[in-house]
């Protein structure tokens, strides 16, 4: 009885020892990681659009002139954080989707570098403390941003290499029904790169 005991300890463990390495374990921790790390991209990107409103009184209040390109950044704010456009963890494997929420956080980051490029050109504005801190907390979020997307693809990488190598690929296929994730890809060439303001006054070319 002992004997058939321990021979069925033995069966079991060596049972959970190939399930676990078909992936029964290894396959959903990469998805679960993938997914906190596509978590911290959407705060990152809320975050900076939490920003917006500040910046919409700090120009209006100094550079009237600006308000079509402020009007361009709002309405880009709306667009990027409507309900529709959210993707959850479960949307990830779905490239229209990602595509979707990608061009509406390009645009507004594109709209927001033109509105930044414009408005520096006033050197009243530029001197203003409040702009100063509203580009030191900008610049610092698109920093963010930048670590977010790099976490989230290296995350995303993991998790792909992990469904496709063998032998986790049997329990990725057949157990879990796994489709790749998509990383996140700037739509247009730059569209993620923080804005390189001046915030000096123009110093007059010496005679």
């Amino acid at each position: 009885m002992t004997r058939f005991a321990s021979l069925r300890t033995s069966i079991l463990a060596a049972a959970a020892l190939a399930l676990s390495a078909c992936g029964i374990n290894s396959v959903p921790a990469a998805e679960e990681n993938a997914k906190a790390k596509w978590a911290d991209v959407e705060a990152a990107f809320q975050e900076r659009a939490n920003l917006i409103p500040n910046l919409e009184q700090i120009v209006l209040s100094s550079a009237e002139q600006e308000r079509a390109t402020l009007d361009a950044v709002v309405q880009a704010r709306a667009s990027a954080t409507r309900p529709e456009i959210k993707v959850s963890g479960d949307d990830l494997n779905d490239p229209a989707k990602m595509q979707a929420y990608q061009q509406a956080q390009n645009q507004l980051g594109g709209a927001l570098s033109r509105l930044l490029v414009s408005v520096e050109q006033y050197p009243e504005l530029r001197s203003q403390e409040n702009f100063g801190r509203f580009m030191t907390q900008i610049e610092g979020q698109e920093n963010r941003i930048r670590v977010a997307i790099r976490d989230y693809n290296e995350a995303v990488r993991q998790y792909n290499t992990t469904i496709r190598t063998f032998p986790d690929t049997i329990g990725a296929n057949i157990i879990h029904g796994a489709e790749p994730m998509v990383p996140y890809e700037a739509v247009s060439e730059g569209a993620e790169v923080a804005p390189e303001l001046n915030m000096r006054a123009e110093t007059p070319a010496a005679n």
